[in-house]
């Protein structure tokens, strides 16, 4: 007769087997991860280009190392780890470890952005899984805070910060006036940035990220290259003071909003948000995701974005979290992919930097009457040289194009030193 109060006893669950594309400084920071969850997870494979080199960095058990993924599948792994970054080879290497009913966890950001719901349409007929979470926001758990979280609300709008990049740039700017090239130079020398930049500071990176966040949180795929990028290479120390002036700094933000089923309203770019709020507060490569929704209003979520420590973290979670029997909640997706609008009402912020002359101000303010922009104030700092002066127009909320043609029709006058500099002022978004 069986004891009550005896435990029943089961069969130990053997480890997940996990097979690992990219042995990379993520790569390795996850392989380092996994080893101290051995009891839960077995690493059988390591597939990398030029791999007697990177061999020698390995000091963990014998597995099979390759350059191959049919020698990938054929280690029968229950986990496919993708780190190879790029596209076509990151794409297709997803889709065999899927087709083949292996489960998928990557950082891809721009393989998820361009095809993340057909990839996830072919991991549920396969019945096994897709998990992205290291693809948005490096450590921060936001992925799976949206799908399981926030499961229960209609969710309406996505804001945020995020490339930890660009922050850094933008801070060590406020701080200490850095200029924008020597703030990039620091970045890199730090392991924030790349070798070129452009990606994380045109914004590229970010609206890959946004495109995903649209995808699980509002249930619409925007085709990233329909998300309009504004760089952030215009910002200059003197951007910074006068936004001082109005109450605000400045942060590279992307948001989505989508106000009905056919209308999404996306950008990403430079923007002045004001000094009390969540985004202005975020130091460093932190990121800042903002989630709205129609029953439970604003929820944030937060913390370090770039460097490879973080992403592995978020790489190992979603690991983990398939070796443990989780399923993730389900991304609801109401239409086929939809183009994504930058047209959007809010106040702006224009410096122009001139060669000084009487008359300036009168042309400035002709131009935009003419495309019913008003002005609201004129901001002239002292002590600047008058072949070379900036000064700021603030503008009342107006629409971008109504900006944007405006500047247009003021390029040809003949006393700008620089470009018209333009960027929302975001006290609300959406």
């Amino acid at each position: 007769m069986t004891d009550p109060r005896r435990p029943a006893v089961t069969e130990a669950r053997q480890p997940c087997r996990v097979a690992l594309a990219g042995f990379g400084t993520v790569g390795q920071a996850v392989a380092r991860l996994l080893r101290d969850h051995a009891a839960e997870v077995e690493l059988v494979a390591i597939c990398n280009r030029h791999v007697a080199r990177k061999r020698a960095l390995w000091d963990g058990p014998d597995i099979c190392w390759t350059e191959s993924m049919d020698d990938v599948l054929a280690q029968h792994p229950d986990v496919f780890i993708e780190l190879v970054g790029g596209r076509s080879t990151a794409r297709d290497w997803i889709a065999r470890a899927l087709d083949a009913g292996v489960s998928v966890v990557t950082a891809n950001k721009q393989v998820i952005a361009e095809t993340g719901a057909t990839l996830l349409d072919l991991a549920a007929a396969r019945a096994c899984q897709l998990r992205f979470e290291a693809a948005v926001a490096g450590g921060v758990p936001v992925i799976t805070g949206i799908r399981d979280g926030l499961a229960g609300d209609r969710l309406t709008h996505v804001s945020g910060i995020l490339n930890g990049t660009c922050n850094y740039i933008l801070t060590r700017m406020e701080a200490d006036g850095l200029p924008f090239t020597d703030a990039v130079h620091e970045a890199q020398s730090l392991g924030f940035a790349e070798a070129d930049p452009t990606d994380d500071v045109d914004g590229i990176d970010a609206r890959a990220k946004l495109a995903i966040l649209s995808m699980v949180a509002l249930g619409a795929t925007p085709s990233p290259s329909s998300i309009v990028c504004r760089s952030i290479a215009p910002v200059a120390a003197v951007d910074f003071l006068y936004a001082r002036h109005l109450g605000c700094t400045i942060r590279q933000v992307g948001w989505v909003a989508r106000h009905d089923p056919d209308t999404l309203v996306s950008r990403v770019g430079p923007a002045l948000v004001p000094l009390s709020s969540a985004l202005a507060r975020a130091q460093g490569s932190e990121n800042l995701v903002i989630v709205s929704g129609q029953a439970g209003g604003e929820t944030t979520f937060g913390g370090r974005g770039a460097g490879g420590g973080p992403t592995a973290v978020a790489v190992v979670a979603d690991v983990l979290a398939i070796a443990r029997g989780s399923q993730p909640g389900r991304i609801l997706r109401h239409t086929s992919p939809i183009s994504a609008s930058s047209e959007f009402a809010a106040p702006f912020y224009v410096r122009f930097t001139v060669d000084d002359r009487p008359g300036i101000i009168a042309a400035i303010a002709s131009a935009f009457a003419r495309h019913r922009v008003n002005i609201d104030a004129v901001l002239q700092e002292p002590g600047y040289p008058a072949d070379r002066r900036p000064f700021v127009v603030s503008i009342d909320a107006t629409s971008v194009s109504a900006v944007e043609q405006a500047l247009a029709d003021m390029s040809s006058l003949d006393f700008h030193v620089l470009p018209p500099f333009a960027m929302p002022v975001l006290s609300s978004i959406g």
